[in-house]
């Protein structure tokens, strides 16, 4: 299917049931290391309620780097940063907040320290739980910490729940297919746009994903493609990675 043949993704809303269609984009952004301005153009051009983000900015005025890019694509910051370990997570006014934590998980020796950070919010009537991840490069530490975010999403204790992140394994790597063993691969249900995240100069495998608990309607799931104002040269730009959007329909608690 070529670019212009692409059908959209259903706008944000909220049903007269009150149930929410919302848009929720996972990214790696690099730490802001690349063009901010490219990745602001991505942001912006998805329209997303949630973005999941992945290696935000954790060390000098941090919190002033993810606030300015949250002004800049007309979000504001929920939770995470260098308190979650890299983990961020941005949202529209359209959510109303309702808990947030940063939760750094047990550091292995010799290796990055990960952590989740996770919220609960509300948009309409549709009570949602989130949870942004960027799980270890090493496959056991990959693996317990999998499962952690598992139990801490179940901790919640919410009826619908999304999940982001930078999985550092493909769909056929076992913490990948415990992820998905439990929860919806949103890309698997009903993809949309292209399938591959990394890297943006040679898209070859698939190691990030938007999961979301049974009972949340995915309404399609991808890399995007023919976003307006954004070029091919935005997304090779903006990050080493390249985003996930999915539009789910959150039914009403």
């Amino acid at each position: 299917m070529s670019v212009n043949e692409l059908p959209a993704l259903p706008n944000s809303r909220t049903e007269e049931d009150g149930s929410a269609v919302i848009r929720v984009l996972g990214y790696n952004i690099r730490s802001l290391r690349d063009d901010e301005e490219a990745l602001v153009r991505v942001i912006r051009a998805c329209a997303p309620d949630l973005v999941l983000v992945q290696e935000a900015p954790r060390f000098f005025r941090w919190r002033k780097h993810a606030a300015r890019l949250a002004a800049a694509a007309d979000l504001v910051m929920l939770s995470g940063g260098a308190t979650a370990a890299g983990p961020l997570l941005l949202c529209s006014l359209r959510a109303t907040v309702e808990h947030t934590e940063d939760i750094l998980l047990p550091l292995t020796p010799r290796q990055h320290r990960r952590g989740l950070a996770t919220a609960v919010v509300r948009f309409g009537g549709a009570r949602l739980g989130v949870v942004s991840c960027h799980l270890s490069l090493t496959s056991d530490e990959r693996f317990d910490q999998a499962r952690m975010l598992l139990d801490h999403l179940a901790a919640l204790d919410v009826p619908h729940a999304v999940v982001a992140g930078d999985i550092n394994e493909r769909p056929d790597g076992r913490s990948f297919r415990m992820l998905a063993g439990e929860l919806q691969d949103c890309w698997t249900v009903n993809p949309w746009g292209a399938e591959h995240t990394s890297t943006p100069a040679d898209p070859h495998q698939r190691i990030d994903a938007v999961f979301a608990t049974e009972g949340v309607e995915v309404l399609g799931c991808g890399v995007p493609r023919g976003l307006p104002g954004v070029t091919p040269e935005d997304l090779r730009a903006a990050s080493d990675h390249l985003p996930v959007l999915a539009a789910l329909r959150v039914p009403a608690s």
